[in-house]
């Protein structure tokens, strides 16, 4: 009984109609027609591009707060770029694209994609910023030469999409984020399989995908790419205009005390698209507990999850956020995260600091095809942090939003097409990091008065200066380089200690893909 209560709720979470009102991390334009569509993966090649041609203000954002894409609609909008003020070397740039993505049959298809590739880089993380340390959570890992093979399978129909990417990568064996086998000569890992039913109102998802919630090219808050391998059920309903969003997903598992603890994840979201406005409004729940199971007014989406953790008495970790995008030759955005806010402050239990984070930006084009993006984003001390260790937001210690604490951070960034598919990217970054983690215990109610509310310890500081880049050649292979200098102070939180460490990669890769229309 207890296997079918965690099991098939959530499953008739997703099927039944009942529930429709609730839309699922699926995310972009409701499709044109009835065409169903897979979605590009937030690692794919073109995305990078996809997201400068956006920033620039030469395609429209199909799918604005929500990533990854569907490639359908972002076909439509590489469509509809008007090219009569862009330069050559953004032109060409559209047209590589629309011919690698547009190469895929737009009725029911079997199709097969993948690659081979191979790089170098002294670091083993996914992203430099987390890599800026020997020690701790921000620990760069061990720094290889690295090999890669993946195969991407996919079967479309009027109504349905399949999709499974297994892939083989060596640097995995070498990341301090990987939870998977280590001592094997290849790592490997499914990045993407999933299930779904698209109608014209309605999505229905079970699988496996990266997700992101907010502004796009920086980490939601609460729902990101960051974990890996996050397999969870969702559904959508509503119009380009009015959405409805949710999922449901089981944690990893935990030991108390010898006993396993099961942990569940559900959030929900309103989306609004008004105008040139993008609004959303959105909640969390994290639920755990020694034989719980994933209860039905937790996962029924048109619950409050705060009010039901107040009349049910239940023991769960809640968050509530709002996101929004301002489009224009100056586009706005931002996003806002409240776990703890205390209002009364009568008792010692009220004294717990203030646990926020927010995100606040603008970015624009440049000349003829040229974009640039600064923003601010701040998490404070304890958030995602809980009285109940298990109630947080981590997968496999993993962040299900940020993975990182107790820091903040000024990036200013600029997208330059120099030639056809050669987009290059400067960075200036500015981080400061306290000693605060996600995956600490909770201080006690009588540390409170002691505990800042952000920058707990010894700051360490870090400048970034860096390049990355990438070009792409006919769609079929690809180089991608990062390259960046960081002057750290305190480092590692000892008072006094400067660095200055260079963190580099470079990767090279064949693509292919076919496809065959079903009969």
């Amino acid at each position: 009984m207890r296997f079918a209560t965690r099991f098939l709720v959530p499953m008739l979470f997703v099927a039944s109609p009942a529930l429709l009102v609730s839309p699922a991390l699926t995310g972009g334009a409701m499709l044109a027609a009835q065409e169903s569509s897979p979605y590009l993966p937030l690692e794919h090649w073109a995305m990078p591009y996809a997201e400068h041609l956006i920033a620039a203000g030469v395609i429209e954002d199909p799918s604005p707060l929500t990533r990854p894409l569907r490639r359908a609609d972002l076909l439509r909008a590489l469509a509809a770029a008007d090219t009569q003020t862009l330069g050559p070397a953004t032109i060409a740039t559209l047209r590589l694209l629309r011919t690698a993505l547009g190469g895929w049959s737009r009725g029911p298809h079997l199709a097969i994609a993948g690659g081979i590739g191979a790089g170098a880089a002294n670091y083993s993380r996914r992203d430099q910023l987390s890599a800026i340390d020997s020690v701790g959570p921000r620990r760069s890992g061990a720094g290889h030469g690295t090999f890669n093979a993946d195969l991407d399978l996919e079967l479309v129909t009027s109504h349905l999409v399949a999709v499974t990417h297994p892939q083989l990568e060596t640097r995995l064996k070498y990341d301090p984020d990987w939870f998977g086998k280590r001592n094997r000569a290849i790592a490997g890992r499914t990045a993407e399989s999933y299930l779904e039913a698209q109608w014209k109102l309605l999505d229905l998802f079970f699988g496996r995908l990266d997700r992101n919630w907010g502004p796009a090219g920086i980490q939601g808050l609460l729902l990101s790419e960051n974990p890996y391998g996050l397999d969870h059920f969702a559904l959508a309903v509503g119009t380009p205009k009015l959405r409805l969003e949710a999922i449901a997903t089981q944690l990893d598992d935990r030991s108390d005390s010898g006993h396993v603890v099961h942990r569940f994840m559900a959030q929900h979201r309103l989306l609004a698209r008004p105008g040139r406005w993008s609004l959303a409004l959105w909640e969390g729940s994290v639920l755990s507990g020694r034989d719980r199971s994933f209860e039905p007014w937790y996962l029924n989406p048109l619950n409050l999850g705060i009010l039901e953790q107040v009349n049910n008495g239940g023991n769960v970790n809640s968050f509530v956020g709002a996101d929004f995008e301002r489009r224009g030759a100056v586009t706005t955005f931002g996003q806002l995260l409240l776990d703890d806010i205390q209002v009364d402050r009568t008792g010692a239990s009220d004294r717990k600091p203030t646990s926020y984070a927010l995100t606040l930006g603008v970015r624009g084009g440049v000349g003829a095809g040229a974009a640039w993006r600064a923003y601010y984003t701040r998490v404070t001390n304890l958030t995602y942090r809980n009285e109940d260790s298990l109630q947080v937001p981590l997968y496999h210690t993993l962040g299900t939003g940020r993975d990182f604490a107790d820091y903040d951070q000024a990036t200013i960034t600029l997208g330059l097409l120099a030639r056809p598919g050669l987009l290059l990217t400067p960075e200036v970054t500015y981080l400061r990091q306290g000693e605060g983690d996600p995956r600490l215990p909770h201080p006690p109610v009588t540390a409170y008065p002691t505990t800042p509310t952000i920058f707990q310890g010894v700051v360490e500081r870090t400048v970034r200066l860096a390049l990355g880049g990438r070009y792409a050649v006919g769609g079929r292979w690809g180089v991608t380089f990062d390259a960046g200098v960081h002057r750290i102070s305190n480092f590692q939180h000892a008072a006094g200690d400067s660095r200055t460490r260079f963190l580099g990669s470079v990767a090279v890769r064949y693509r292919f893909q076919e496809e065959r229309a079903l009969p």
